[in-house]
């Protein structure tokens, strides 16, 4: 699959770029990422990703975009409310990146229909914002054999991490599920919008290194950050 001249153009500053040139461009080129979530994490994710020239992406989300989203939810405009937020998303990819091939799906993820979404793609990336979408996401990605990247953002907090196939997975790092009630949401608690994009966009970097191969993957690590103070901290977890 090669790059026209208008990719090779496009790609300039990657081609160049010791550890991805041609070779991880055809790569990322060649990918299909599934994106669950157009929010405030899957808003970078598809930013990046679309600019990396990720040749097919995958959309999930079943929510429009509301005025509240546009505070953190990058992709999305003013002009662009009451839109289904995978449309919306099709659009900011395609204006942004011809290349890329955005495929939306309008739904909500459960855990019936989360493996016939997921068994269409090479990657997964989570980007939702509540424990059992996140734990429907893993169990399927698990059980198809495809890699998860999974990242968590409440009030100016962040996480992100990497599941593997065959190694330490979603109950590893969260042997007990925990009550919702426990668990308050974004339009309780709130969120600085920045931080969603630190950690979609950290996610959208551990998506490009397992797709090129590039450096090391969050694998048995939890990548923790702390908004206020600027700190970022490391925790390991291992296969039970």
């Amino acid at each position: 699959m090669p790059l026209s001249a208008e990719e090779t153009r496009r790609y300039a500053r990657h081609l160049v770029l010791r550890g991805i040139g041609g070779e991880g461009q055809q790569k990322l080129k060649a990918a299909r990422v599934l994106v669950i979530g157009a929010g405030g994490l899957g808003s970078p994710v598809i930013a990046y990703l679309a600019a990396a020239g990720v040749g097919v992406l995958g959309v999930v989300d079943h929510d429009d975009v509301s005025l509240s989203n546009l505070q953190r939810q990058i992709v999305h405009t003013t002009a662009a409310t009451g839109m289904p937020k995978v449309q919306s998303a099709r659009s900011f990819a395609a204006s942004l990146n011809p290349h890329v091939e955005v495929v939306p799906h309008y739904e909500r993820l459960t855990a019936e229909n989360a493996g016939p979404l997921i068994a269409g793609y090479d990657l997964v990336i989570d980007g939702t914002d509540n424990f059992a979408t996140r734990l429907a996401v893993a169990l399927a990605a698990e059980t198809a054999g495809k890699p998860l990247v999974s990242g968590a953002v409440s009030m100016f907090d962040g996480q992100v991490t990497v599941f593997l196939p065959g190694g330490p997975g979603f109950s590893d790092l969260y042997p007990v599920e925990p009550d919702e009630a426990d668990l308050p949401a974004c339009e309780v608690v709130g969120v600085l919008g920045v931080v969603t994009g630190v950690i979609g966009t950290l996610m959208a970097m551990e998506a490009i290194k397992l797709i090129t191969g590039l450096g090391e993957p969050l694998a048995g690590r939890l990548l923790l950050y702390d908004g206020r103070a600027a700190r970022f901290t490391e925790l390991a977890f291992a296969r039970a």
